[in-house]
């Protein structure tokens, strides 16, 4: 028996690390999240009754070391030189001259790789594990990052092949990730980064795990260094063999002549936009590895590569007006309304001020002449106010002392220079934030519910707070614009099954500042109930992990608000969740073991699965005798298939509603 525990956790663990270079390296997923999610609850399972299993390649272990004390440092094996810059052709042609009068009659070639804005990591392989990963630092001596590494998806644990290898690349996050973190960040009252290079390398540096865990941080490979001899003759077929590896590469291009060069440095910079990450340039290789030994280096970098540089694009535009938006936990937020510019092929409009403090810094008024730029090829910002340009007829601008939508109190962080709106049970643009929070997929939901939907039913005066929701009627949607009676049948049965939602995710709805899906998650495993967890006080609150002062402040703010009372009661009257399921109280599934393929009607794959696991029973992907139950919905998979054949006893949706049931 525990030798097939054993082969079965093996091969779970093949399994999703598979599963995971499909997903996070190739964009080419082949399960479902639900499925993926049993197969990760079931290896996470047996390795919980079978600890002296787990090894710390595992999956599961990937956020699993405590804190670091502190980051030691690393001697790097073969030192991390700089590389020498070019801004332009001319100076692209003089590396190339360089190169051809060192190599003489000496065929070569290079390779052109993007230069991505992140911090530059190496990573050590010995047969194939993972054994320790660090930062660049000087390029002599760096930290070891080994526990925050581990955390990144994108990096594999186990290699294909069990070599001892060095292995360079770019630690950094995604453009549209770095949006939506810095965005986040802001709403919570703590302080953004001024670019995506700026987040990974905060990020990387943290001594607790969890904190580069929660980050959206990406890794691409760009070079590769063996311990012993040498396999490959070119850097190009390094990549390749890395890309076999199961690390996400970047594409590249080969070029022959400098003609050649020029022409596809132009082609790969004008593929910047649409790159998912931000890049500063290229870097141009030789691509063939002796003759790279034969150019050498200088005291300061090598003489077979040079980085591309592109020059910062900013332009000059003027400051039109400044408005104050207000986003779903109040924050007053300045953006400056621009006259339409063009800044490396994309028109400006706004850019982001931040706060009152940032204003007074960079002294932005309206009327000004300001250079602005899109950091990191992402966000527009404005660099600096050219003040010998200024009139006097320039205006100063100041934050409101009351809310620009409600009129609502301001207050000031303590220790933060974010304003914030208090009239959150009233003020329309809290509310509507709010709402748009609450029917989100990570809270409750609600198919059908969109923001321009929720805009109408603000505007006439169906809704003024999420419990209202569900106290609308068919009729009361069928009299809208464009809304027929199919539509609003639909909408009302959404809002209807959104009330089976667990508790953690009806916290997490209720949109308690700093209280996240995670921290609900935390809060709904501590307390039984929303009463128990509104008896708490700040002192017990912040015995929790990851729980600290800011958050066990916000909680109990959030209970002395008579608004937020009023929200509860209402939710709780339409029979929403506000207390923890009783947990297999029968356990008859127990020993049972089902799977689920194709689409179900009246509760989503992880809710059936939920209710499996409550009852004793268990869950997994894989078709087998062993199975007991395979539910089957609308446009099941091959898995129906591979049931009948094994003999597998299939049920309906409508079957399996009858078990649980009882």
């Amino acid at each position: 028996m525990h030798k097939d525990v054993a082969e079965r956790i093996k091969n779970l663990r093949r399994v999703i690390e598979e599963h995971n270079y499909k997903y996070y390296v190739l964009a080419q997923p082949e399960i479902s999240d639900e499925e993926y999610d049993a197969l990760y609850r079931e290896l996470e399972q047996l390795e919980k009754d079978n600890p002296e299993l787990i090894v710390p390649e595992s999956p599961t272990q990937r956020v699993g070391a405590e804190p670091a004390p502190f980051l030691e440092k690393v001697e790097h094996r073969i030192p991390l030189m700089g590389l020498s810059n070019a801004f332009n052709d001319g100076e692209v042609r003089e590396f190339h001259r360089r190169v051809r009068d060192l190599l003489g009659s000496q065929e070569f070639h290079y390779i052109i790789e993007y230069k991505i804005d992140g911090l530059t990591a190496v990573l050590t392989y010995e047969e194939g594990r993972l054994t320790r990963g660090a930062t660049r630092g000087d390029g002599f001596i760096g930290e070891d990052v080994t526990h925050n590494l581990k955390t990144i998806t994108t990096i594999p644990i186990i290699l294909n092949e069990k070599v001892n290898v060095e292995i360079q690349g770019e630690v950094y996050m995604p453009k549209n990730a770095f949006s939506r973190f810095n965005q986040l960040r802001e709403e919570q009252g703590e302080k953004t980064f001024a670019n995506p290079r700026n987040a990974a390398a905060g990020s990387l540096r943290q001594l607790d795990p969890r904190i580069a865990a929660s980050r959206p941080l990406d890794f691409a490979a760009f070079g590769l260094q063996e311990r012993e001899g040498r396999r490959f003759p070119l850097h190009s077929q390094g990549l390749n063999f890395l890309k076999k590896q199961k690390f996400r590469v970047n594409d590249y291009a080969l070029a022959y002549s400098i003609e050649e060069l020029l022409e596809k440095c132009e082609e790969l910079y004008q593929k910047k936009e649409d790159l998912p990450f931000s890049i500063d340039g290229l870097v141009i290789k030789v691509d063939q590895l002796d003759l790279r030994e034969e150019l050498g280096a200088t005291a300061k970098s090598p003489r077979w590569a040079i980085a591309f540089k592109f020059a910062t694009q900013q332009e000059v535009t003027s400051v039109e007006r400044i408005e104050v938006t207000v986003g779903r936990t109040g924050t007053l937020t300045p953006t400056a309304h621009l006259k339409p510019v063009n800044v490396g092929g994309a028109i400006v409009k706004r850019a982001v001020l931040h706060n009152e403090e940032e204003i007074r810094r960079k002294d932005v008024r309206i009327g000004d002449q300001v250079l602005v730029q899109r950091a990191g090829e992402v966000i527009p910002e404005v660099v600096r106010v050219l003040k010998e340009l200024r009139t006097g007829n320039e205006k100063e601008f100041s934050m409101p002392e009351n809310c620009p939508v409600c009129g609502g109190r301001v207050a000031r962080d303590e220790g933060s220079p974010i304003l914030r709106c208090t009239n959150q049970a009233r003020c329309p643009a809290q509310l509507r934030e709010g709402i748009l929070h609450f029917i989100s997929r990570g809270a409750m939901n609600i198919d059908g519910l969109g923001e321009k939907l929720v805009d109408k039913l603000i505007s006439e005066g169906l809704i003024s707070d999420p419990g209202d929701l569900y106290y609308i009627k068919k009729e009361d949607l069928e009299n809208l614009e464009r809304m027929g009676a199919k539509s609003a049948e639909n909408v009302i049965k959404a809002i209807s099954e959104s009330k089976t939602r667990p508790f953690e995710r009806v916290l997490n709805a209720l949109g308690i500042r700093f209280v996240g899906a995670t921290t609900a998650r935390l809060l709904a495993r501590e307390f039984s109930s929303l009463e128990e967890l509104k008896k708490a006080n700040q002192e017990e609150l912040e015995k929790i992990e990851e729980v600290g002062p800011k958050i066990a402040s916000s909680i109990t703010d959030y209970f002395r608000e008579e608004g937020n009372e009023k929200l509860i009661e209402k939710l709780k009257r339409a029979g929403l969740k506000f207390e923890q399921e009783k947990k297999a109280l029968s356990q008859e599934f127990s020993g049972k073991r089902f799977a689920f393929t194709g689409s179900l009607d009246t509760v989503t794959r992880k809710e059936a699965e939920q209710m499996v696991t409550d009852r004793g029973g268990e869950v997994t992907s894989s078709i087998s005798s062993r199975l007991d139950y395979l539910v089957a919905g609308e446009k099941a998979g091959s898995k129906l298939d591979k049931a009948r054949e094994v003999g597998v006893k299939i049920i309906s949706e409508e079957e399996f509603k009858k078990m649980i049931s009882g």
